[in-house]
């Protein structure tokens, strides 16, 4: 009995070490262990991740690589590469510090860049609104929905928002 419960802990152990990143932050993506700032290139964030949704090259050389992991999914990766071809960071960006970032009279393509592409768009032509929403997860893992709300004349935010997600288990 005492083995069994020593063999328990001791893989319990092994999963928990190796279920963090070469930063030693836990993994919140399969496969972002595999990668190190300024070591790893785009083409092992590619090898990685997959193809990304969008590429944004930047004014300063620097490319920026989207990863989207919805519609159902939580989390929105952005990889930035260097002018070098280095990855120099990542971040999910899906969390409420950048939400609190959207302000009123932000562009679509100023949303866009910091929050990636939107889980829907919806369209509500008497309020002569437009509705992004991104799917979350707050700190207690409950799933919500953060949700901007663009004129649509002037395709600027009017407003931010947060809801239930009807979608969640929970």
């Amino acid at each position: 009995m005492k083995r069994l419960i020593f063999i328990i802990l001791a893989m319990t152990c092994t999963l928990l070490i190796g279920a963090c990143d070469r930063e030693g932050r836990p993994i919140q993506e399969f496969g972002l262990d595999k990668l190190g700032k300024g070591v790893s290139t785009e083409g092992d964030v590619r090898a990685v991740m997959g193809q990304p949704e969008t590429v944004r090259e930047e004014s300063d050389g620097s490319r920026v690589l989207e990863y989207p992991k919805g519609p159902m999914g939580h989390r929105t990766w952005f990889f930035v590469i260097g002018k070098d071809g280095k990855l120099t960071d990542y971040r999910q960006v899906l969390t409420e510090e950048n939400f609190s970032n959207i302000k009123p009279g932000m562009s679509t393509d100023a949303v866009r860049r910091m929050l990636g592409k939107p889980r829907t768009v919806s369209q509500l032509k008497l309020k002569n609104e437009e509705v992004w929403d991104w799917a979350y997860l707050q700190p207690d893992n409950k799933t919500r929905l953060f949700n901007v709300h663009f004129d649509m004349s002037s395709g600027k935010v009017t407003r931010t928002s947060t809801s239930e997600d009807p979608q969640s288990p929970y």
